[in-house]
């Protein structure tokens, strides 16, 4: 128990012969159950862990097989089943390629345990080591996902969107649907879109980036990046639809729709009017400056929705 709060972990792993004994050996003993969620690893990854169960009676550990490979999104999701139907009053996600500092668990569990906080995660981008010690295309990948994440979830105020060790609490393990979870790298960009959608507070805790103890990372950042884009474009417009349409009305939605008209229309035909500027010959200067209208009134509106979704969501930090 921590602070008279049931705490179970879940432990995805793919793979992790190297790490996962690492793992389960220096999970602190306030944790009163652990999930390991095995996504059909081909290495010695499960023996390992039945090893470890046989030889370690005093932990209380299950080993959940997936027969497919679900990606870590379906790992997490299955554990978090697990810890909804057995009513653990929180549940961590700690890694199982051993890059999630033990040590830094009670801060991750400290807003949660307290009642003050629905979710809470970790954030290596408050370090000022961070860019050191994060490998540099990971460092600039996560950064620009944060930005887009800001805007997708309405969490303002969290970065390091990409951050998978957290913590959240039964009420929302409750409430989340997790067989609708995006089952891949996309889960905790996914998820911070459906916890705003119900209004769950989400807190940042500062954690130390820990990289170099043996991992193996799957993660191909410039292939990434494009296609969790454009899964956090898809969410955008999934919470604006949940959140401000089904579940209430906000005006935020006429200055999205009249600046997502606007700018991408400006724009294109300011190109156009540029391109044949100079293959072509003078423009007219009433067409020029209609694009440049669309296009300036198209950021503002834009610029006045976020400002008004910060707004609509300050209660949520």
């Amino acid at each position: 128990m921590y602070k008279d709060n049931k705490i179970a972990a879940v432990i995805p792993c793919y793979n992790e012969e190297t790490q996962i004994q690492k793992v389960l050996e220096t999970m602190p003993a306030f944790v009163d159950k652990i999930f390991v969620i095995d996504d059909k690893s081909s290495d010695l990854t499960v023996q390992l862990i039945e090893a470890y169960i046989i030889s370690h009676t005093d932990k209380d550990i299950t080993l959940i097989q997936h027969q497919d490979n679900q990606g870590v999104g379906g790992s997490i999701a299955s554990g978090y089943k697990r810890a909804r139907d057995e009513e653990y009053d929180i549940a961590v996600v700690m890694a199982g390629d051993a890059q999630m500092d033990p040590d830094d668990l009670p801060a991750i569990l400290d807003p949660v345990a307290s009642g003050e906080y629905d979710y809470s995660k970790g954030n290596r981008l408050f370090s000022g080591d961070a860019w050191n010690m994060i490998p540099k295309v990971r460092y600039i990948g996560n950064s620009l996902l944060s930005l887009l994440t800001k805007i997708a979830s309405g969490y303002w105020h969290v970065a390091d969107s990409q951050s998978g060790y957290t913590a959240i609490n039964l009420e929302a393990l409750k409430t989340i649907n997790w067989d609708h979870m995006y089952k891949r790298y996309g889960q905790p960009n996914d998820l911070l879109v459906r916890l705003n959608i119900y209004d769950f507070k989400v807190r940042d805790v500062h954690i130390k980036p820990t990289y170099g103890v043996g991992e193996k990372s799957g993660i191909k950042p410039i292939r990434m990046i494009p296609k969790l884009a454009l899964l956090l474009f898809k969410l955008f417009f999934f919470r604006m639809k949940e959140k401000y349409i089904i579940r209430d009305f906000h005006p935020l939605l006429f200055f999205y729709f009249i600046g997502l008209l606007f700018f991408p229309v400006g724009l294109v035909f300011g190109s156009y009017l540029f391109i044949e500027r100079i293959f072509v010959g003078p423009v007219e200067g009433t067409s020029a400056m209609f694009a440049f209208f669309l296009v300036t009134m198209g950021i503002q509106f834009l610029l006045f929705a976020m400002w008004f979704d910060m707004e609509n969501n300050r209660d949520l930090k």
